[in-house]
């Protein structure tokens, strides 16, 4: 469905929505490890234990909940005796590839078309502002956004109602006014139930979850969003 009306802003989730992940796993494929399975694992668990925390009412930093993930998972009998080194060097070693993330090859064209037509664009992640900061300075498009936002400012993590209020707040914007874009579908859920008309990627053909308010706009990726978004009539 396109959008009846263009956003003053559209905010990006990061991890996986921007960028690509693949370096953690040639970083486990280097230490010696069944890379697939830890690699298909580890985002989700980080997840799933970040939002316990902030469900409990103690978030934890993301990079501290990821440790412990990847701890867990390569201490493991049947993981550890196959790594080349003790398990929180490779603990190290692993998360060191978020150095080495790269955009999506679909970013770069998107961001600088929504940007050189005036929108504000933000990144607003459940991880580290640094390591965002950082993505977008690799890929030159840190100076076509406007803001780097981390739930590690907001408090609770995404989807908690109040990491989206922060967004709003720190930018000036109500939540009509910006368009929320993720691949992960429990991210757009929180976004549309705090008022943000919704975008989702949807780089890998999927069906999008029925028990989910329906996005506002579905592309495959982030040039393709800008395509979309740029035809909708301006406010």
């Amino acid at each position: 469905m396109p959008l009846s009306t263009r956003p003053r802003a559209v905010v990006f989730d990061v991890n996986e929505t921007l960028s690509d992940t693949t370096a953690l796993r040639r970083r486990l494929d280097g230490l010696g490890a069944p890379a697939g399975a830890v690699h298909s694992r580890f985002l989700p668990s980080v997840l799933r234990d970040g939002f316990a925390r902030t469900f409990a009412g103690e978030p934890a930093p993301f990079r501290r909940v990821a440790e412990d993930v990847l701890r867990a998972d390569l201490g493991a009998r049947g993981v550890r005796e196959h790594l080349d080194r003790d398990v929180d060097a490779a603990v190290e070693f692993a998360l060191g590839a978020f150095g080495e993330f790269t955009v999506h090859p679909d970013v770069p064209a998107g961001v600088r078309r929504l940007h050189g037509a005036g929108l504000d664009l933000v990144a607003f992640t459940n991880g580290s502002a640094h390591e965002c900061e950082s993505l977008l300075e690799r890929a030159g498009l840190r100076e076509d956004f406007s803001h780097v936002l981390s739930v590690e400012e907001a408090g609770p993590w995404k989807p908690h109602p109040d990491a989206y209020a922060h967004v709003l707040r720190v930018c000036g914007l109500a939540a009509g006014e910006a368009l929320f874009t993720a691949v992960h579908p429990w991210d757009l859920d929180g976004a549309a139930r705090a008022g943000f008309p919704t975008a989702w990627l949807d780089r890998d053909g999927r069906p999008y979850p029925s028990a989910s308010p329906a996005p506002s706009l579905v592309a495959t990726g982030v040039d393709a969003l800008a395509e979309a978004v740029l035809a909708a009539p301006a406010r």
